[in-house]
């Protein structure tokens, strides 16, 4: 459409989209600039700065009518952005980035600006960033989820029952006899899945400052569940700080042990869930082709399992 700056698609999002959604993808990144000039058409908005994009959205910073700062995020319709809108507006902008318009049909979001070069990773202190986490973390799990999300329930009976499936694809039998240890414990916790807003994906990178609150969190991917789910991202997050302790453990824990302690959670049921999203990614992990479960993962289930008592 005439009257818009030319739209610049990142290399980046495009290279993601061929490697992981093929040809669908790649028709995708194609059409998106006429799709952002629909919208930018629709909303009555402006270009207001260079394109970003995170993994799966292209991100166009833009002016509403009225003048006001806002950026426009287009993502296919898909797992990674199902439910998206129905968070964020539960949340209302308490702890998380403010929606200002969606179609949910096309899963393209109106939010407000946030500033995308300052996250909590440029925080010097670890703990310090964890401790701000943490704190977002408590608000937006305090809401109960909305009933149109995907259920911790379901998620996890499908980890369970795939899980020896996918350990047959898995050659070594330590990563084998762990993979199955955490499916066990997954199964305990299925019947009390939980009923929080998680955010499914709150490490440091998705929590941005603002101008509205210090500090806001983004890109959801929204789940009904226990929150003890949400806490494996920010543990895992910004491993080198762990590495650099010289005690891999002990940090694990003091990460661990903050969160908890902070959320007010029962501790076992922390873990149990901790070791379900090491399971989870060691699923995505056999899923991609890959056969082992990632060393930061494995070293945070042995810190986590030793802890409650058992021996990893």
């Amino acid at each position: 459409m005439p009257g818009h700056p030319a739209i610049t698609i990142p290399e980046s999002l495009a290279v993601v989209q061929g490697k992981y959604n093929g040809a669908a993808g790649r028709v995708w990144i194609a059409a998106l600039p006429r799709i952002a000039e629909s919208y930018l058409d629709r909303w009555d908005l402006t270009l207001d700065g260079p394109s970003r994009s995170g993994m799966a959205a292209l991100v166009l910073p833009v002016r509403c009518a009225d003048g006001s700062p806002a950026v426009l995020k287009l993502q296919r319709r898909d797992g990674e952005s199902e439910g998206e809108g129905s968070a964020l507006r539960a949340w209302d902008g308490s702890g998380a980035v403010r929606l200002l318009a969606e179609d949910p049909v096309m899963a393209t979001l109106l939010l407000e600006r946030l500033d995308g070069d300052r996250s909590l990773i440029e925080i010097p202190d670890d703990m310090r960033a964890l401790q701000i986490l943490v704190e977002i973390l408590g608000r937006l799990v305090a809401h109960p989820a909305p009933r149109d999300l995907r259920r911790l329930g379901d998620i996890a009976a499908d980890m369970v029952e795939l899980t020896p499936v996918a350990i047959v694809a898995v050659p070594d039998p330590e990563h084998r006899r762990v993979m199955s240890m955490c499916a066990a414990v997954v199964a305990d916790l299925v019947a009390e899945p939980g009923d929080r807003l998680l955010h499914w994906d709150l490490h440091y990178e998705n929590v941005l400052a603002g101008d509205r609150e210090p500090w806001l969190a983004i890109d959801p991917k929204p789940l009904a569940g226990d929150p003890g789910f949400d806490l494996l991202p920010a543990i895992w997050n910004r491993w080198d700080d762990v590495v650099a302790t010289g005690d891999i453990p002990g940090a694990v824990r003091r990460r661990f042990d903050l969160m908890v302690d902070a959320l007010g959670l029962d501790r076992t049921r922390a873990v149990g869930w901790s070791l379900g999203r090491v399971l989870q990614n060691a699923l995505w992990n056999v899923e991609d082709g890959e056969v082992a479960i990632d060393d930061a993962q494995y070293a945070i289930a042995a810190a986590l399992v030793d802890r409650d008592g058992r021996r990893l």
